[in-house]
């Protein structure tokens, strides 16, 4: 069903001063409804235990549905953007387990899995349950891309899947809501009669109707940490799992009930590629709350420096009066709405892909993930250069000073903003050594890019013939590197913008 709406949300221009949720665009009755609901959260003092219970709250209400992020993903869109702007006073905490409950567990099994698996979902969701999403694993990272050493074995006696970490760093890391939730997506490399079958999604019970941990189940709290001190980050340890052979979420490939694999008519996709998918509705939520955070921290700080006094300034007697701070508000203004610009079309963009079922064409997840890159590195630079000038308020709780780890976490979910700035710049050398520096010209291409490109391909090149590996040619070249994916990623918003002028002025 197509949503009644599938538009970018209203952008805000200015720094206003209202407080929490009103923020963000709250007109309609579902978004106040939503809004009043989670103004309840609280985070000082709330055990890992209290914040799920508020998440299974949400949850069993189904003012948001699982299948929203498909339905009606400007919905699931709004919801992130609403408990972002309770982030500065609450942490990350409660946002990222909000995320993985509806993005990462929930839009998975919605992705990947066959009808049973829904009417699966359908039932957690108002059972109230909580899921976490098993990916990232101690040897493989947020800097590892997607690599997965955790194993799935087809048992053809028992008929059901092993689940097993095969050693200490294939356990699965830093896995929020990993403490607390009933369920777990768990992805696992796939092998059936000593056929690897690739990375896959299982949809497991990981606890008994008592709340402990099934057998085979091992957790362990990954430690205190600087923000989001409500939130359970666990390590998940698998030992020999044993899980039915209907785990499997199978809308594109799955074991039938004789033991054979088999791919489905839609097997041109594979299921790693969905899992994507889930990253890139993941990169759109963490773009746009790193931008309603920094802009309610810049608008809680300027209603301090409006009222603040400064002696000996004469006329002009207020901190927000001083330049350089007045200077910064302006800038901030400027550049955060220019990137809600640019992120909110990408997200109406990802709302066709989504509606329709269909994988978002490359040009649309490049666009993500600048979206996501230059949402956060800005968000991170404004925010540290507002600390500088606003004297020990920086220092005071309640501020969202406190709160600013949340930016660290924005920048490594959901893809680290290095590795998405790797992968962009990779596919930019491909483009490279297959046209060349004119052609690219006329495709738009700045003198920073196919420079940056001249000079890693010649640091490749006089590697290799000294006798290192292309990898580590590459790795030496990290400087051009990088700011060959910055000249892409500019290049990326130059022309969106661009677009926007010519369709304005057709109009």
């Amino acid at each position: 069903m197509m949503p009644a709406t599938c538009h970018p949300p209203a952008v805000s221009t200015g720094l206003g001063l209202s407080s929490g949720v009103r923020d963000v665009d709250t007109s309609t009755p579902w978004a106040k409804a939503f809004a009043e609901e989670v103004s309840h959260l609280r985070s000082r003092g709330v055990s890992y235990q209290d914040s799920a219970h508020f998440l299974r709250g949400l949850v069993k209400n189904q003012k948001l549905k699982f299948t929203d992020i498909t339905n009606d993903p400007a919905k699931f869109f709004l919801a992130h953007r609403l408990l972002a702007s309770l982030a500065p006073a609450h942490g990350p905490g409660f946002w990222i387990r909000f995320t993985v409950q509806f993005n990462l567990f929930a839009g998975t099994v919605v992705a990947l899995g066959g009808v049973k698996h829904l009417a699966q979902l359908t039932q957690i969701q108002k059972n109230g349950e909580l899921g976490c999403f098993c990916l990232t694993e101690q040897l493989a990272g947020v800097n590892s891309g997607l690599v997965v050493n955790t194993t799935a074995k087809y048992d053809q006696n028992t008929k059901k899947f092993i689940i097993h970490s095969p050693t200490k760093g294939s356990r699965k890391n830093w896995i929020s809501q990993g403490l607390t939730a009933e369920w777990a997506v768990v992805v696992a490399d796939l092998s059936v009669d000593g056929v690897r079958r690739g990375p896959h999604g299982f949809l497991v019970r990981m606890r008994d109707s008592f709340g402990g941990l099934k057998r085979g189940v091992t957790t362990g709290d990954m430690g205190e940490k600087t923000t989001g001190r409500d939130l359970d980050n666990a390590w998940v340890a698998f030992t020999n799992f044993e899980v039915p052979r209907e785990a499997l979420l199978d809308r594109y490939g799955g074991v039938d009930e004789r033991g054979v694999y088999r791919a489905t008519t839609q097997s041109a996709r594979k299921p790693m590629e969905m899992i994507g998918q889930r990253l890139f509705t993941g990169r759109v939520a963490v773009a746009q709350a790193a931008l309603v955070f920094s802009k309610k921290l810049f608008a809680n700080t300027k209603k301090y420096s409006d009222s603040k006094e400064c002696a000996m300034r004469g006329d002009t007697p207020f901190l927000t009066d001083v330049p350089q701070l007045k200077a910064l508000y302006d800038e901030a203004s400027t550049r955060f709405s220019e990137l809600e610009t640019f992120v909110n079309a990408r997200e109406a963009s990802l709302c066709l892909s989504l509606t329709r079922g269909e994988l978002p064409e490359y040009n649309l997840t490049r666009a993500i993930a600048v979206a996501k890159i230059k949402s956060v590195e800005t968000c991170v630079e404004l925010c540290h250069r507002l600390k500088q000038e606003v004297g020990s308020y920086a220092l005071m709780a309640n501020t969202g000073f406190e709160h600013t780890d949340f930016l660290l976490c924005c920048k490594f979910a959901e893809g680290d903003s290095r590795i998405l700035g790797q992968k962009i710049a990779r596919d930019a050398f491909a483009e490279f050594g297959k046209k060349g520096r004119n052609d690219l010209k006329s495709l738009g291409w700045s003198s920073l890019e196919t420079e940056a490109c001249t000079r890693v391909a010649a640091s490749v090149a006089q590697a290799v013939a000294n006798g290192a590996s292309k990898m580590r040619a590459w790795d030496g070249a990290w400087r051009d590197v990088y700011l060959l994916a910055d000249g892409v990623c500019d290049r990326v918003m130059s022309e969106t913008f661009s677009e926007n002028k010519n369709l304005s002025a057709k109009l």
